[in-house]
C-alpha cells in the first residue's frame, strides 16, 4: 500500500469540507493522453488507489504508461473498539488522499483510445467517487 516515508507530524487535525470547492491544483493532463477526472470530493485511502491501479495495470497488460496523480499522505486515526472515552487520540489506522472536484486521478499513454477508456471505466468501479474521462 501507498504510504509516506516519513512525516513531520504523526497525527493530523480532520480538517473541514470547504463545501464542494474545486481543485485548483492537477487539474490538466501533464503526462498521459488520457486522464480520469474526479467529479466529486471524498477521500482515496491508499486500498482504493492500489485496487484502481491493479484493475488498469492488470487490463492494459504490458501496453502503454500509467502515471498515479494522487498520494496518500493524510494519516487517519482510530481508536480500537470497546475502548472508554479519553485516553487521547487513536493510532494511526491508514493513509489517504483527500481529493476535490476536478482533480487528476491517473493518466494513460500509449494506448488507444478505446483501451483507456475501458481501463478507466474498470478502475472508476473501484472508487468511491464520480468519475470522467478525459483527453488531450
Amino acid at each position: 500500500m501507498l504510504a509516506p516515508k516519513k512525516v513531520k507530524h504523526r497525527k493530523w487535525q480532520k480538517g473541514r469540507s470547504r463545501n464542494r470547492q474545486v481543485e485548483t491544483r492537477g487539474t490538466e493532463l501533464v503526462f498521459g493522453s488520457y486522464g480520469l477526472k474526479a467529479l466529486s470530493e471524498t477521500w482515496l485511502s491508499s486500498q482504493q488507489i492500489e485496487a484502481a491501479r491493479k484493475v488498469i495495470a492488470r487490463y492494459l497488460k504490458k501496453e502503454g504508461k500509467v502515471w498515479l496523480r494522487v498520494f496518500p499522505d493524510k494519516p487517519i486515526t482510530k481508536k480500537p473498539p470497546e475502548v472508554t472515552m479519553g485516553g487521547g487520540k487513536g493510532s494511526v489506522e491508514y493513509y489517504v488522499a483527500p481529493v476535490r472536484p476536478g482533480r487528476i486521478l491517473f493518466e494513460i499513454d500509449g494506448v488507444s483510445e478505446e483501451k483507456a477508456r475501458e481501463a478507466f471505466r474498470l478502475a472508476s468501479s473501484k472508487l468511491p467517487l464520480k468519475t470522467q474521462f478525459v483527453k488531450s
